[in-house]
């Protein structure tokens, strides 16, 4: 009895020494990121109105709640589904947003922006809500999806006289930053609390969701 109680206890230390190692790992690697893409403006030589882009570009995910809600949401999913997915889907997230805010800048139309971004808001938050596990590949691709429309809405409001690339770069770095934040919190998934209050949290963001979903379908 004493042995496999040991035995028990071995594996959950084990378990649990390896989603921490999962969150230093994502943390890292989105910190190497956002370091290596904020690096950019500033080796770039361009004029002073342009380089106020990449700060306009990262004020604007901040700018929406919707965006807000939709993007920690990531971060949280991730979390709760472990390694890989922690540092996959928070990196999927902002590289097919910039594809959806190239189409944005250069003119390219996509209809129902507003009803994706307040969808992804909804969908993530019930993931979130409801611990949904689903394969590592259809998760990617429901964050890639949802990508698009953010991009796109951020790079249709390009301010004029203003760098599109260091916009762009400003939005992105701002966008791992949120998931960032949703990484740190979705920590709080390895206690039993804790993952109720994950839980409550994704059905919050779930409920501002759907109340932008009604906004965007009025």
């Amino acid at each position: 009895m004493f042995a496999q109680r040991a035995d028990r206890d071995r594996v959950g230390c084990g378990a649990q020494r390896r989603r921490r190692v999962g969150y230093r790992r994502a943390t890292r690697l989105i910190v190497a990121a956002l370091l290596v893409t904020a690096a950019a403006p500033v080796l770039a030589h361009v004029e002073a109105g342009q380089a106020t882009g990449f700060f306009t570009g990262f004020a604007h995910p901040f700018s929406g709640l919707d965006h807000i809600l939709a993007m920690v949401a990531v971060g949280l999913w991730g979390a709760q589904l472990g390694a890989p997915a922690i540092w996959l889907l928070p990196l999927t997230f902002p590289l097919v947003m910039a594809f959806g805010g190239f189409l944005g800048l250069i003119g390219v139309g996509l209809p129902g922006v507003e009803i994706g971004i307040a969808a992804s808001a909804a969908l993530l938050g019930a993931a979130v809500m409801t611990e949904r596990r689903i394969s590592l590949y259809a998760a990617a691709a429901l964050v890639a999806f949802f990508a698009i429309f953010h991009g796109h809405a951020h790079g249709t409001e390009l301010p004029p006289g203003q760098s599109g690339l260091l916009y762009s770069l400003g939005f992105v770095v701002a966008t791992g930053c949120l998931h960032a934040i949703g990484i740190a919190a979705g920590a709080a998934h390895r206690w039993p609390s804790g993952k109720v209050a994950l839980r409550i949290a994704g059905g919050g963001v779930s409920l501002g969701g759907l109340y932008f979903l009604w906004g965007a379908l009025a």
